[in-house]
């Protein structure tokens, strides 16, 4: 799982990358000429120690640039080829032009620093001159010369290991593996998978029993307050109030959520129906009763590991999504195009037309082709028409219908009557799927043809890809990773197009993904709120409040604070936006979209409940959380000096990638703890680390 980091050539005696604009690297060539280079020019760099798979090319790495401003930029990687005679050594064709616009302004003003990036691993840093070189930009101290006689020959090959990646070798990559595919790492779990490898434990994660027992969906009966059923006004206020909570809040299937999260064993199928319920967004500000949400998941977790296409359907008559954007009252007489615009906007295809690996295909005034416009909308909508709430009790179809009541638990009935019958033009792309759908079908052939012209429109492949993967690996995949995983969902191996098993398997086992280490500061994660609960949790045998039981994951009020309350997303387009840009950066990390002031510090409040103190039993908590530190204890007692409890945290939490800076203030404040105040020191350095920024971005 380890890749090699990748090295840029030097001069002999500096760090000046080998540069040239556009001949070839002769193999008996010492070294080129360096000089300056011009702004929008095309420059070659060598590069070696990568090792490339079938297919891996230029859109596997990225060049970054720090000027003596300070200021970043990205140059985009135009193509890259083995030397002929010297295949290990590569040549990086690049583009000196800002690929995100942030620093297009930038001046030709001497030297800059440039390093590569791959798998998520960075290179030495060489330079080059901007206009002139020389110039204030200042050397990384330690940083030695790489010249190309270094990579003369080539070099030892090594076995590949395994791939199930299970030996004490790879200890790194298990923790970052379960930090990817589950809601924390666990002691017991991380022995498993040491044991028999990820393949085999993916492998029993499509089988695992969900929900896990003793857990199984809250189901409280679907309530109408016109009923006696209802939490009536009449009822005792405490009783009224715990009925409303119970029945009309997501109180419960949070709570269940959570329960799942912390001690379920299908930890993989609750993750990836939780990254779906991010695109697939309802909220419960308009959803109002937990029975009617219930449903919704089931399709979310039933579909999890099924098959896109399946999911498309079975979302798109779901009541309450009918509800949330307005399908179940859309009729030939009355259309809403929310739900049309929505489904193609953001569940499948988005606005503008990518290429398989992610990135945008452009016109020939190099702009961003949309993929539909306002009529394409107008023409689904008129496809979504005449569905509505399954109602009748005596139509087989609606079994769970009961008077009085909406019934948000059979999916949306037609009522053919109230479809548009005319014919409609869809989705246009290369060999489209049902584009012209003919007058006077009934309803759900409409539908079914509708759907099939989305789903096998070329984008969805990318789009959901990426999505999916930062939800679950990073922030800002490479389009070379997105790629891969896009040619997964277009053939799992056997011919079938949307198969998220394949998908999940492609996802966490890329080898962008994998590897004990990743050193690129623009690789990872920001922890989402419920994440960075769950993480901490579930690390320490997360228990009750007093330490005898389970907890009663009453945690939604602390993620809250945190801007991410599960199953009350602020709008259809999610907590944030997969698109999220930090401001003043150039940095695509969509969880940052709910990290403000406030947010920050409800995460430390948040540890510094759970690391000095415990979610105590009260109001609406009937048991409460806390975590156990007792093997932290054991080490802080046995070794005054601290070392140990801190790499213990660094270990379990960081898979060894904290900063010696960070080390040593961690451990100075540990150390003015006196050694016999062992509960203080650990929870001390437990409270440092866990709330760390180090710790908080998930690589």
């Amino acid at each position: 799982p380890n890749s090699p980091t990748p090295i840029l050539i030097s001069e002999p005696d500096s760090i000046r990358a080998l540069t040239d604009s556009g001949g070839v690297l002769n193999k008996n060539s010492r070294q080129l000429q360096s000089k300056a280079f011009g702004l929008n020019q095309k420059i070659n760099l060598y590069v070696t120690n990568v090792d490339l798979m079938t297919g891996e090319g230029a859109n596997a790495f990225r060049v970054y640039a720090e000027d003596s401003t300070g200021r970043k930029h990205r140059f985009p990687v135009i193509e890259i080829e083995p030397l002929k005679g010297q295949d290990w050594i590569y040549k990086i064709t690049v583009l000196l032009k800002d690929e995100t616009g942030f620093g297009k302004n930038t001046e030709e003003n001497g030297d800059i620093l440039l390093s590569l990036t791959w798998r998520g691993l960075i290179s030495n840093p060489v330079k080059i001159g901007l206009g002139k070189t020389g110039g204030s930009i200042k050397e990384e101290t330690g940083i030695t010369p790489t010249p190309l006689k270094n990579f003369a020959r080539k070099p030892e090959g090594n076995e590949s290991p395994t791939s199930e990646y299970a030996g004490y070798s790879y200890s790194g990559d298990r923790l970052r593996f379960m930090e990817q595919a589950t809601f924390g790492p666990t002691n017991a779990l991380d022995q498993r998978i040491r044991r028999i490898g990820l393949r085999i434990w993916l492998n029993e994660q499509f089988n695992a029993q969900y929900p896990a027992a003793g857990n199984a969906y809250p189901l409280p009966e679907l309530r109408s307050s016109l009923q006696t059923l209802g939490c009536s006004i009449y009822l005792p206020p405490e009783e009224k109030r715990i009925c409303d909570r119970d029945y009309y809040t997501m109180y419960p299937v949070q709570n269940w959520f959570f329960k799942e999260a912390l001690y379920g064993d299908a930890q993989v199928r609750h993750r990836v129906a939780w990254a779906l319920s991010q695109i697939w967004v309802i909220s419960g500000k308009t959803t109002q009763q937990a029975r009617h949400m219930v449903e919704y998941h089931k399709i979310l977790s039933r579909n999890a590991f099924g098959n896109y296409r399946t999911l498309m359907q079975e979302m798109t008559l779901n009541p309450g999504m009918g509800n949330y954007l307005d399908m179940a009252r859309s009729n030939a007489y009355s259309p809403n195009e929310n739900y049309a615009r929505e489904i193609l906007q953001l569940f499948s295809i988005g606005v503008f037309m990518l290429n398989q690996d992610g990135t945008l295909q452009l016109d020939g005034n190099n702009q961003p082709i949309p993929t539909y416009n306002q009529e394409t909308v107008n023409n689904f909508t008129k496809v979504f028409t005449g569905w509505s709430f399954c109602d009748n009790g005596n139509i087989p179809a609606c079994s769970s219908a009961v008077p009085g009541t909406v019934n948000f638990i059979d999916p949306m009935y037609l009522h053919n009557e109230s479809h548009n019958p005319h014919a409609k033009t869809l989705l246009n792309y290369p060999n489209p799927v049902n584009q012209n759908i003919p007058a006077n079908q009934n309803g759900y052939d409409d539908l079914n043809q509708a759907l099939d012209n989305i789903f096998y429109h070329p984008n969805v492949a990318p789009f959901v890809s990426r999505i999916l993967i930062q939800h679950l690996v990073t922030s800002d995949p490479t389009p070379a990773y997105v790629g891969r995983v896009a040619a997964a969902f277009n053939n799992n191996g056997f011919g079938v197009r949307g198969d998220l098993k394949a998908v999940t398997r492609a996802i966490l086992l890329d080898p962008e993904a994998r590897g004990n280490v990743k050193t690129d500061p623009n690789y990872g994660k920001l922890r989402e709120p419920v994440q960075f609960m769950t993480n901490i949790l579930r690390h320490f045998r997360v228990v009750s409040a007093d330490g005898t039981g389970q907890s009663d994951g009453v945690l939604a009020d602390e993620s809250k604070k945190m801007g991410q309350n599960p199953f009350y997303s602020i709008s259809v387009f999610n907590y944030y936006s997969p698109g999220y840009i930090i401001p003043g950066t150039t940095y695509n990390a969509p969880e940052f979209g709910v990290m403000t002031t406030s947010t920050s510090i409800s995460r430390a409040n948040f540890i510094n409940k759970i690391a000095f103190d415990k979610i105590s039993v009260g109001h609406d908590i009937p048991s409460g959380t806390s975590i156990d530190l007792t093997e932290l204890r054991q080490l802080a007692q046995a070794d005054p000096t601290g070392g140990q409890l801190v790499n213990e945290l660094n270990r379990k939490l960081m898979h060894n990638t904290m900063s010696p800076q960070m080390r040593s203030r961690v451990l100075s404040a540990v150390l003015t703890v006196p050694s016999f105040a062992v509960d203080l020191r650990v929870r001390t350095a437990f409270f440092l680390v866990a709330g760390s920024s180090q710790y908080q971005i998930q690589r």
